[in-house]
């Protein structure tokens, strides 16, 4: 995996056009919330974002022999922020034909039962982050399996790289293979242990992690609510409303609950820090529950069109009078790209599919700061301001000749994004900072003909 050695402990400059966010621009519009820094000087010491200003006056400022990187051609933004994925579910991307359910049965439980194995899971864990990285992604809410070796191997890849990770061991005590299921008390028991080694090591958060309502029965569900009781400054992540034969499945078996997020709520699974996948078939009194309970959704979309799941109403999500913290997902392996350029450009065809358009900017809102939210870590990560970590992905506005030569008929900011979420992936991000060290960086593509 691509890295340098340079010292977090270094003062160190980046120099180049910013791109960051202020505030909400689905709820005070882009000219209140983003904040465009051209030509500007971001200073990192210590892992931390010292100041951001003009070039011009920073640079006289630097101690003599400061290095400073000169970044032209290209946006420095805040690191990605990945609200839902499943690493181990990385060699079942690209499984196609079947809905959800079905899915889940034929490809996705038996690849997880490979991470019993923690050599295994290491292995895929190092992929994974590599990937991350190669994209832009600083921070990801991973979901492992069932088994205690997973969380561990996460973490430990995560903790050495420096990344910002919350993940939790999957708590599944029923419908599915005898493999895979824990008990209330031992996914509790587990969960516990895990959660005491890891959350706040480094920059490590866990997340209590049922897989879904079908898949835990009510009292797995009271014993994940009983261990977020303990451990309030914990996360919680599951799922909810992905698929409409799965939310008739969660009907039947909580047939009390007014609908499939008060199978949660009624469990103490609903509050600040839980977050929730999908949401594609909420109903109102859903988002409106959402919002007065600070409950997140992640939005998710290649993979509700991969599984042809449905289109997540985020207009209705970001709602001004109610609005609902959203992030984005890839949800790898449904999720077909580690990409969130592409996940961008795919969440704004499904917003067109539901009649509202989603504009460059509030869909990288949605990547950075928005996902910030959506996990209450927008105090740390997601803004490139003084006093944030420093997570930073640079953006190459003409990493491909396609892109360079569309690039030469643009005369916005707004247009050049919307270009480069269309037209952008992993060959887009030219290097990824991480807590003030860069962590990757792109081979230099060659020069066109």
């Amino acid at each position: 995996m691509p890295a340098t050695t340079d010292d977090a402990h270094t003062l160190t400059a980046l120099r180049g056009d910013v791109i960051s966010f202020r505030g909400d621009p689905f709820a005070d519009g882009l000219d209140a919330s983003m904040v465009v820094d051209r030509d500007a000087l971001v200073c990192m010491r210590d892992g931390h974002i010292l100041s951001v200003g003009p070039a011009a006056v920073g640079l006289p400022s630097l101690p003599e022999g400061t290095p400073v990187e000169h970044l032209s051609g290209a946006l420095i933004t805040a690191g990605f922020v990945d609200t839902h994925a499943h690493y181990p579910q990385l060699p079942i991307i690209g499984a196609r034909g079947l809905p959800l359910l079905d899915w889940l049965e034929r490809h996705t439980f038996p690849a997880e039962q490979a991470y019993a194995n923690i050599d295994y899971a290491r292995e895929m864990a190092r992929l994974y982050f590599a990937e991350n990285l190669g994209n832009g992604i600083t921070t990801a809410s991973v979901f492992c399996t069932v088994h205690p070796e997973s969380v561990d191997a996460l973490f430990e890849v995560s903790h050495a790289l420096g990344l910002r990770t919350v993940a939790g061991k999957v708590l599944m005590d029923r419908h599915a293979p005898a493999a895979l299921l824990d008990t209330a008390q031992s996914g509790y028991d587990q969960s516990r242990d895990l959660l005491e080694r890891w959350h706040g090591r480094g920059r490590q958060r866990y997340a209590i992690t049922p897989r879904f309502a079908v898949s835990s029965s009510p009292a797995q569900l009271e014993a994940a609510a009983s261990l977020w009781r303990e451990h309030p400054d914990c996360h919680v992540q599951s799922h909810l409303s992905e698929n409409l034969q799965e939310v008739a499945r969660v009907r039947q078996l909580f047939p009390q609950a007014r609908d499939y997020l008060d199978v949660y709520d009624r469990h103490g699974l609903v509050g600040p820090r839980a977050i929730y996948a999908h949401g594609v078939h909420l109903e109102e009194r859903e988002f409106a529950r959402c919002h007065e309970s600070d409950t997140a959704l992640a939005h998710c979309p290649t993979s509700n069109l991969f599984l042809g799941s449905g289109l997540f109403d985020l207009a209705s999500a970001t709602r001004r009078d109610r609005p609902v913290r959203v992030g984005l997902g890839t949800d790898i392996g449904a999720g077909t790209s580690f990409s969130m350029l592409q996940t961008m450009d795919e969440a704004g065809k499904v917003s067109q599919l539901r009649g509202h358009a989603l504009t460059a900017g509030h869909a990288l809102y949605l990547a950075t700061l928005g996902g910030a939210r959506a996990l209450h870590l927008d105090d740390r990560i997601g803004r490139v301001a003084p006093g944030m970590e420093a997570d930073l992905v640079v953006l190459d506005l003409h990493s491909t000749p396609l892109m360079r030569a569309r690039m030469t008929h643009v005369d916005t900011l707004d247009e050049a994004l919307a270009v480069l979420m269309t037209l952008g992936d992993d060959r887009a991000v030219r290097a990824t900072w991480v807590a003030g060290v860069k962590r990757h960086e792109r081979e230099r593509m060659p020069p066109a003909h």
